[in-house]
């Protein structure tokens, strides 16, 4: 993968995406595969924003039952299969419990009911190419059952949980990624650090018409146009704000935004996501994560630019005393016990509710001949996991637009790169077998990461031994490091520790580890002492948790 805009020589694309999150990265998979020539920008770094800042899970949103979202429900349980499918190292079954309190404004009853529908919707959720990944059905368990699969359960005012399968996402950002390299595989051509300024316009009687877009290259500080027949807008939190400058009005058609939190800290849970009701009746999840627990999540509308969000002590604080009033019957979660909080902005296309935790999930494709702009497509909402069909549903709409072939979407039945995996659990077999001299459990951590790709990780070690220093309990080592910037775009430390590997996802790594990291980096991006410095200071900025 190399940054097109350093050798762009003005050609022009069949379609330009702008955002290099999950919709972004799925939209010019997407595109690419079916034949049309992409351009994908992104103004900082890929899965950067919304798309890092999940709940690291691909599920059918058992909730959305609640406000009648069928479709959403159907949609999302068939894509949650697919990525299944085409993603068997970074998609993976998890159980989940349900816990059903008497103060909870859902009853025992209704929830039995929703799980029914639920597994109803899910009618063909074990069609897998992968036969080993099968999930169970449901079951409702008593108090004393949910007390046995999680000690730490409130125990005063519990009838009962739903025991039930969803899937966890291991790694969110390595799957945004994958989606990128899938699109680069079909010739797609991608940079990121490069934001848009500016649309081009060429003015005719009835409307204008977008022919590209006008951008800077933030690392190399070079202004210059992309030309492109079609520009999609994937801009996520910031969609809204490139719409203004196509419309030529700033102030116009506000996009509502909730913030969503997690923190990560110790090990509250073993094997089971817990889930259950706050005293307001948001729902909350604990879920294992990589020998700790991480728990989100809020559902808070946001007023203000993307740009200046930031998680603040005043959010973590109250989803702190949210989940505390609702789990912990032998210990409560001190602030000081969070190793690394981190948020993120979800665009909602409904504004007529209230409470925006009540707002669809739903997406939208809108072209803006509407507003007498031609050549523009916007994707605002939906979730990640239906990220895939929102792609297949706007490139069906940009090719009838650009009247080129109609080529069928091939991404449901394919692979995604590095995927390509028949059975995860023979593949990490053969893999431990492979490099016996790694654990075990090191070895089916990195298989999850990089899938097929792990032979290239691998071989940068036996290059260079050096490389092999293991960095974390989960086998990250410095390999990792060579990798992400000779293979996977990355220009900074923060890209390197929080999106193209977990080295910063569970908080500070440790200042010698961080050096050893900022070194390794160094060496491949050529970075002089103060570079390091600067790299490290922002990287531990990133780091810290909230204090105000």
């Amino acid at each position: 993968m190399n940054r097109f805009i350093e050798n762009y020589q003005n050609q022009e694309f069949d379609l330009i995406v702008i955002g290099g999150g999950i919709t972004g990265a799925t939209v010019a998979y997407e595109a690419a595969s079916r034949g049309l020539s992409v351009a994908l920008l992104e103004k900082s770094d890929f899965a950067s924003a919304t798309s890092s800042a999940t709940s690291k899970m691909i599920h059918g949103g058992l909730r959305y039952l609640s406000t009648f979202e069928f479709a959403l429900v159907r949609e999302s349980l068939k894509e949650r299969r697919v990525l299944m499918n085409i993603a068997p190292n970074f998609v993976h079954p998890a159980p989940f419990i349900f816990s059903v309190y008497k103060k909870d404004k859902v009853s025992n009853f209704q929830m039995k009911i929703g799980m029914l529908l639920y597994e109803l919707f899910s009618f063909d959720k074990n069609k897998l190419w992968d036969k080993s990944r099968k999930m169970p059905n449901h079951k409702s368990i008593s108090p004393e059952k949910v007390i046995e699969l999680v000690p730490n359960a409130l125990k005063k005012g519990l009838i009962g949980g739903q025991l039930y399968y969803d899937c966890s996402s291991h790694s969110p950002e390595r799957l945004t990624l994958a989606f990128i390299k899938s699109a680069v595989k079909y010739g797609a051509q991608l940079a990121n650090y490069t934001e848009v300024k500016d649309f081009i316009m060429e003015k005719g009687r009835k409307w204008k018409t977008v022919k590209g877009v006008k951008v800077i290259d933030k690392l190399n500080n070079v202004l210059l146009d992309v030309k492109g027949k079609m520009v999609i807008n994937c801009a996520g939190p910031w969609a809204d704000i490139l719409l203004g400058k196509a419309r030529e009005k700033y102030e116009d058609e506000v996009l509502r935004r909730s913030e969503g939190i997690h923190f990560i800290t110790k090990k509250l849970v073993e094997k089971y996501t817990f889930s259950g009701a706050t005293l307001s009746g948001k729902h909350f999840f604990l879920v294992p994560y990589r020998n700790r627990t991480l728990i989100g999540t809020t559902d808070k509308e946001y007023i203000g630019k993307p740009d200046d969000y930031k998680v603040t002590r005043q959010a973590i604080t109250e989803l702190l005393e949210e989940v505390n009033q609702s789990f912990g019957e032998k210990e409560k979660i001190a602030y000081n016990e969070i190793d690394f909080a981190y948020g993120g902005l979800r665009p909602l296309v409904e504004d007529q509710t209230e409470d925006v935790y009540h707002s669809s999930r739903k997406y939208e494709i809108t072209g803006e001949k509407k507003n007498g702009i031609a050549g523009l497509i916007t994707v605002e909402g939906g979730k990640f996991t239906t990220s895939r069909m929102l792609a297949e549903k706007a490139i069906n709409k940009a090719i009838r637009i650009l009247r080129m072939p109609k080529n069928k979407s091939i991404s449901k039945n394919n692979y995604i790169y590095g995927s390509e995996i028949k059975n995860f659990k023979e593949f990490v077999k053969e893999k431990q077998s492979q490099y016996a001299d790694f654990k075990p459990e090191h070895i089916e951590f990195l298989c999850k990461s990089y899938g097929t790709e792990i032979d290239k990780l691998f071989d940068l070690m036996s290059e260079n031994p050096d490389l092999k220093i293991v960095l974390n309990d989960d086998g990250e080592n410095l390999a990792q490091v060579v990798f992400a910037i000779r293979y996977e775009m990355a220009k900074t430390l923060s890209d390197i520790l929080m999106r193209r590997t977990g080295l910063g996802q569970l908080g500070h790594p440790g200042k010698e580890t961080l050096e050893k990291i900022a070194q390794t980096a160094a060496a491949e991006l050529n970075w002089d002492k103060d570079k390091i410095n600067e790299e490290i200071t922002l990287t531990e900025q990133l780091l810290q948790v909230p204090q105000e």
